[in-house]
C-alpha cells in the first residue's frame, strides 16, 4: 500500500469511506423497517420484498456481513489516511489526519446515512436488500468463523444460541398498533378493532339484562294476560317459566305463537308444549366475552342465561348484546340516538335507566363511572346509599350528581344524572 501513488489511495479512501456510511444506513433501516408492511408486500408478488423478508428472518446473517465490511472498511480506512498522512512531512499531519478523519466519519458515514435511513427505512432496506444477499453468500465463510467465535465465546457467560423470535404481537402491543394507525383507519373501524380485543377481557356479567329486567311469560298467570303480553312484547324469544324465573320451562319463538294464533289452536297446553321444543341455555358468571361468541356460535344459539355458582340466573345475555360490543348500538339514526337508556333532557342532563349498565354509559357517553364493583347504575347508588332511597334522593359519585326519580319493586328504576363537561368518543 506504501508503493501505491496518491491518487488511487484517495480514491480508495473514498470508497472505503461511502462503504462505511452504506453499511451505518442500511443497519439502522433494516431494524427499523416494518416487517408487517414487507411481508403484506411480498404476499403481493413483490421480488425485492421477498429478498427481504427473507434476510430479516435470519439477522445474524445480515448483520454479521454488515459488520464485516464494516470492519474491514474502517480498518483500511484509518491505515489509508494514516499514510497519506506520512507522506505530507508535516509534524502533526498523522494526528490531525486522524482528527480529520474521525470527523468525516461521524458526520457523513454516521450521523448523516442513520438520519435518512431512520426517516426512510423501507425504501432504504427495499434497496439494499440485494447487495445484501449477496454480500451474504460472499462472505458466509467469514460469517460462520465469526459466528462460531461470538457464540463460543457467549458460551463460556451461559449465553446460548437462541431460537429466532417469531416477531408476534401481544394483545396489548397490538392495541397500540391500532390506536396509532389514526392516519390509515377511520376512527369508527379502529373502535371496533379495540373492542374486538376488549372482549378477552370483558364478561357477560358486564352486559347481560339484569334478572329484573327479563320479559318472561308466566304460565300461572291469567290467560288472557298472557295473550295481552304475547301481542305486545318487542322480543322475538321470550322465556317461559312456572312462577319463578328459576323455574324455567323453555325458550319461546313468537314465529310459531303467531302460526298457532293464526289456526287459533293456541292454548296453555300448547304454549307450554312449544316452550319446551327449545331447551334454555345456560352459561357460568364470570365467562368472557370472546368465550360466549364462540359458544354462541358453536350452539347456534342467540341468548343465554347466566348462572351464578348456586344455579340461580343472574342475567341473559344475547347475540345482539355481544355484537353491540363490537360495532356499538343499533339504532335507525346513529347521530341522534346516544344510548337506548339515555334520554338527554338538556346540555349535560341526562335522564338514565338505572338497570342501564356503567360500562355501557361509559362507552357511549365518554363518562368515567367507576366499573370495579356494581355493574348497573342501580348496584352503584345502592352501594353509595346502602338502603333504598326515596324518590327525590341526591347524592355525588366522583364528579356526576345523580337524583332519584322513580323507586320499585326494592330498586331504583330512573335517574337523573348532571356529567361534567366531557368530550364525546368518536
Amino acid at each position: 500500500m506504501n508503493l501505491a501513488s496518491t491518487t488511487p489511495l484517495l480514491l480508495t479512501l473514498f470508497v472505503l469511506l461511502v462503504i462505511v456510511a452504506f453499511s451505518s444506513g442500511t443497519e439502522v433501516a433494516m431494524l427499523s423497517v416494518n416487517r408487517y408492511r414487507i411481508r403484506h408486500r411480498a404476499e403481493g408478488g413483490s421480488g425485492t420484498a421477498r429478498t427481504l423478508e427473507r434476510l430479516l428472518q435470519k439477522p445474524d446473517e445480515w448483520l454479521g456481513a454488515n459488520l464485516v465490511i464494516l470492519a474491514a472498511a474502517s480498518v483500511f480506512a484509518s491505515a489509508i489516511a494514516t499514510i497519506l498522512a506520512q507522506r505530507s512531512g508535516y509534524r502533526y499531519a498523522v494526528p490531525l489526519a486522524g482528527a480529520a478523519l474521525t470527523i468525516v466519519v461521524i458526520v457523513f458515514c454516521e450521523l448523516a446515512p442513520k438520519i435518512y435511513a431512520a426517516s426512510n427505512p423501507e425504501g432504504v432496506a427495499l434497496h439494499a436488500a440485494g447487495i445484501y444477499r449477496v454480500l451474504v453468500l460472499v462472505a458466509r465463510p467469514a460469517l460462520w468463523l465469526t459466528n462460531s467465535l461470538a457464540y463460543g465465546f457467549l458460551r463460556l457467560f451461559g449465553v446460548g444460541r437462541g431460537r429466532a423470535s417469531t416477531q408476534a404481537l401481544s394483545a396489548e402491543e397490538l392495541r397500540t398498533v391500532v390506536t396509532e394507525a389514526a392516519p390509515v383507519i377511520p376512527a369508527r373501524h379502529r373502535q371496533m378493532l379495540l373492542s374486538i380485543l376488549d372482549l378477552g377481557r370483558v364478561t357477560v356479567d358486564d352486559i347481560m339484562i339484569p334478572r329484573q329486567e327479563i320479559s318472561g311469560i308466566d304460565v300461572r298467570e291469567s290467560w288472557e294476560d298472557i295473550l295481552d303480553q304475547l301481542s305486545q312484547t318487542p322480543h322475538t324469544r321470550l322465556p317461559v317459566y312456572d312462577g319463578e324465573l328459576d323455574n324455567l320451562i323453555g325458550l319461546l319463538h313468537m314465529k310459531r305463537v303467531a302460526n298457532e294464533l293464526v289456526r287459533g289452536t293456541l292454548t296453555r297446553e300448547r304454549l307450554i308444549e312449544l316452550a319446551r321444543g327449545r331447551e334454555p341455555y345456560f352459561v357460568p358468571e364470570g365467562t368472557a366475552l370472546n368465550v360466549q361468541l364462540a359458544y354462541f356460535q358453536r350452539n347456534r344459539r342467540r341468548l343465554a342465561f347466566v348462572v351464578n355458582e348456586y344455579g340461580d340466573i343472574e342475567g341473559l345475555v344475547t347475540l345482539e348484546d355481544l355484537l353491540e360490543e363490537i360495532v356499538g348500538e343499533f339504532t335507525t339514526d346513529p347521530a341522534t340516538v346516544t344510548h337506548k337508556d339515555v334520554h338527554a333532557e338538556r346540555a349535560g342532563v341526562f335522564i338514565v335507566n338505572a338497570s342501564a349498565t356503567i360500562r355501557a354509559l361509559n362507552r357511549a357517553l365518554g363518562w368515567a363511572l367507576p366499573t370495579g364493583g356494581p355493574k348497573t347504575v342501580n348496584g352503584l347508588l345502592l352501594e353509595h346509599l346502602e338502603t333504598i332511597p326515596e324518590t327525590g334522593t341526591m347524592l355525588r359519585v366522583g364528579n356526576y350528581e345523580f337524583e332519584v326519580l322513580q323507586i320499585g319493586d326494592n330498586a331504583i328504576r330512573t335517574v337523573r344524572v348532571r356529567a361534567p363537561e366531557t368530550p364525546k368518543p368518536a
